[in-house]
């Protein structure tokens, strides 16, 4: 069994604090709740966060996302469950978490920003860069889900 490595928050609480503090702040804004449930779990399952893949689905259907829902996620392309805006933002997360192998297309761009307006693809760019600092904090430590 593996153990923690570091606890972050003990020892840069200054970084720390400010990543909670935006993780709230997004929670706040005009991006519709489930969107943002669909995003932390969407990016969780790419980058294999067994702690974030736990928490964020209890805290999914805590908020009325159901388990069928969230075990399609992994082929949400080929799933009849899920509607035009969610579509947009799955395909955003899934472009913006795995930047590195070819960037966020234009039509993914421009179709989000068609179905959800600037302002929620604004914030949902900021969901999704805030849960992968999340998802890479749980990897490299180590974070045991509980």
């Amino acid at each position: 069994m593996q153990t923690q490595r570091i606890d972050i928050a003990k020892v840069t609480p200054g970084a720390y604090q400010p990543l909670i503090q935006l993780d709230k702040n997004i929670a706040t804004t005009s991006l519709a709740k489930g969107l943002y449930h669909l995003i932390k779990v969407r990016a969780s399952l790419i980058n294999g966060c067994a702690l974030c893949i736990q928490s964020h689905s209890k805290d999914a259907i805590a908020d009325g996302e159901t388990t069928k829902r969230l075990l399609a996620l992994n082929s949400w392309e080929d799933s009849p469950y899920f509607s035009t805006e969610e579509r947009a933002v799955l395909a955003l997360t899934d472009e913006a978490t795995l930047i590195a192998k070819n960037g966020v297309s234009d039509q993914t761009f421009d179709t989000a920003v068609s179905v959800l307006g600037q302002e929620n693809v604004s914030h949902a760019i900021m969901a999704i860069a805030c849960i992968n600092a999340w998802n890479r904090i749980g990897r490299a430590t180590l974070l045991i889900p509980e």
